[in-house]
């Protein structure tokens, strides 16, 4: 009797793009099924990250206090002529620190999740959306003693919000996705070149001075094209408007930013899921 040959298949990265369905069937769940240890993980990093230290979870506020207390200082001595704001300057540049290290931190999500997990992801095999998930949990957990911190700056110059305060979630939720779509696509890149990474470290930090975190959108029509061509713009604004005057300057360019920061994510995910392996072989 003739044995009929097994027919193996093997699926590679290219192999499972051609079956699209297939792959975003795994994705989301993969996702679904990486609630219960990214909820444990989160747990256990958080206790760790303050166990041991005097000031506990007020060190989530620290960088983002000096930072504004920084830039109040220049403001107030004439070093920076900021303008006129829409409420007093010390919660303005307070709120809009908050706002910019919430997105940085949401774009260096998936670096630092891998990194942390190192020992994890070579020895043991689990949905690696895990690791992102614990990581983005870690950051709305430091953001909400931010905003807390926030809310005592404007009960102090009594600061008066808008209604729409309670419309504020969706743009700082967009700001943390459009951040975390471009950190998953920068996977690949800042895991097997190193001068991404550093490179990174250069453009963030001309990118803040791009950023109208310390200062109202310019009017000089120059610098107006040049800080509305930042994607982070929109976002920002738009959230720090919802919070406090309720009106809106940027909606279109809010709206499109959104949209893109969405289908950025969808896309940065898919590379994420891609690049893994191979990331974890090198790690291996």
């Amino acid at each position: 009797m003739n044995k009929v040959p097994i027919q193996e298949t093997l699926y590679t990265p290219k192999s499972r793009i051609l079956n699209p369905l297939r792959l975003f069937r795994e994705m989301y769940g993969d996702l679904f099924a990486s609630r219960e240890l990214a909820w444990r993980l989160l747990v256990r990093n958080i206790r760790g990250q303050y166990r041991r230290s005097f000031l506990g979870i007020t060190w989530a506020i620290v960088p983002p206090a000096l930072t504004a207390a920084g830039l109040t200082f220049a403001n107030n001595t004439g070093v920076l002529n900021i303008g006129e704001t829409d409420i007093h300057y010390p919660a303005y540049v307070m709120l809009g620190t908050v706002l910019w290290q919430n997105f940085l931190e949401a774009l260096n999500c998936p670096q630092i999740a891998i990194n942390t997990s190192r020992p994890l992801l070579a020895q043991v095999k689990f949905p690696h959306e895990a690791i992102i998930l614990t990581q983005l949990g870690q950051i709305l957990f430091n953001l909400t003693i931010k905003l807390a911190f926030v809310i005592v700056l404007f009960i102090l110059f009594r600061v008066s919000v808008s209604w729409t305060i309670i419309l504020s979630p969706i743009a700082i939720i967009n700001l943390i996705i459009l951040g975390t779509a471009i950190g998953l696509l920068l996977v690949p890149a800042t895991n097997l070149i190193q001068d991404v990474s550093r490179a990174m470290e250069v453009i963030t930090l001309a990118w803040f001075f791009l950023t109208p975190v310390a200062y109202p959108t310019p009017d000089n029509p120059i610098l107006n094209f040049i800080v509305k061509l930042n994607p982070v713009t929109p976002l920002l604004v738009t959230a720090r408007e919802l919070i406090t005057t309720g009106v809106l300057s940027q909606p279109f360019s809010f709206t499109l930013v959104s949209l893109i920061a969405l289908i950025g994510l969808i896309l940065g995910w898919l590379i994420y899921r891609l690049a893994m392996p191979y990331l974890i072989e090198r790690i291996s």
